[in-house]
């Protein structure tokens, strides 16, 4: 097991995408974020069944840094109920693990 996690949310715009990364990577609280653009989400919300272009933001941070990406994504989303959800790391490289830690520290 790793100190690193991967965090996943969407949202439905460019725009909104770059800026959420670009703040998660400005205030250290993620080394990177990958934005995968134009995913298509089925889903049902309010009893009716959508299908939306979206984009996946890919995010790699330290465990400690959860609270707060998701005190951000939270606070700063644009959707009603955004979707973040975080997985650990078992295994990676060391010097891969070491430059997230160096990179938001």
């Amino acid at each position: 097991m790793t100190n690193v996690v991967i965090s996943y949310t969407t949202i439905n715009n460019e725009k909104d995408a770059k800026k959420l990364a670009s703040h998660l990577v400005e205030e250290k609280y993620a080394a990177c974020v990958n934005i995968i653009p134009k995913i298509r989400s089925i889903y049902e919300w309010d009893g009716e069944i959508h299908d939306e272009q979206e984009y996946l933001l890919i995010i790699k941070s330290p465990r400690e840094n959860l609270d707060l990406i998701k005190g951000f994504i939270d606070k700063t989303h644009s959707y009603e109920v955004p979707e973040f959800i975080s997985v650990d790391v078992v295994d990676a490289l060391p010097d891969y693990l070491q430059w997230i830690e160096d990179m938001t520290s």
